[in-house]
């Protein structure tokens, strides 16, 4: 993937916000990520997997991806780096930024821990909390699309014996009770997400706050 050089700036009409794609649903922590990376506001556009967040961005559906590419615990993400190689030279890279990651188990209302059996969530959450289910073996991790996604549809069901691994905007989000807070293997965790615009410029708006200190190029 090409990159652009942290000093250079993301122009743009001030006062507009940017359209930001992701993978995942709202509430997942790469929405915690765009509202780090622009404080002052943003767009955010939901996508199935990190090919659509991508293609928003180079069919000018979005003026930027926020993509995960490295975490604490279980290192590269290797379907969005995957995602990203395929893009290469239609992409770009803007920014870089760590966002704190903190796992908490969570389930409708009512239900206690040695209520639930299942838990949902994406593998890369579930890998990093495997301390956790090492601890409490009645608990059978089942992987999910994405952390907020496993948050709705436990909501939906109600069924105290279905929980999932997810972040507090999502219980927020999805009425769902807090079990157990901070069940990341490590407490300091933290995942890497890169801004990605179109290699040609479509006019995007809405420069992001801070510019990470970054490697000149994503390893692929």
């Amino acid at each position: 993937m090409s990159t652009v050089e942290t000093t250079d700036a993301i122009s743009g009409a001030s006062g507009v916000q940017p359209r930001v794609a992701f993978q995942g649903e709202l509430g997942a922590f790469s929405e915690l990520a765009i509202r780090q990376q622009w404080p002052a506001g943003a767009t955010p556009i939901p996508c199935r997997t990190f090919p659509d967040a991508i293609a928003c961005v180079v069919h000018g559906t979005a003026d930027f991806a926020v993509i995960p590419v490295e975490n604490a615990i279980v290192g590269t993400v290797d379907v969005a780096i995957r995602a990203l190689h395929d893009a290469a030279g239609t992409v770009v890279e803007r920014s870089e930024l760590r966002v704190p990651i903190h796992l908490c188990l969570l389930a409708p209302f009512g239900a206690s821990l040695g209520d639930v059996r299942e838990v949902h969530s994406h593998p890369v959450a579930l890998g990093q909390c495997r301390v956790f289910f090492a601890r409490h073996g009645w608990l059978h991790p089942i992987a999910h699309d994405d952390t907020a996604g496993a948050a709705r549809m436990v909501a939906e069901r109600g069924d105290r014996s279905v929980g999932a691994v997810a972040s507090t905007m999502a219980a927020e989000r999805y009425g769902l009770a807090i079990l157990a807070a901070h069940i990341e293997d490590i407490p300091v965790n933290w995942t890497r997400f890169v801004v990605i615009s179109a290699s040609v410029s479509r006019g995007q708006h809405g420069e992001p706050s801070t510019m990470g200190r970054r490697s000149p190029k994503i390893r692929v």
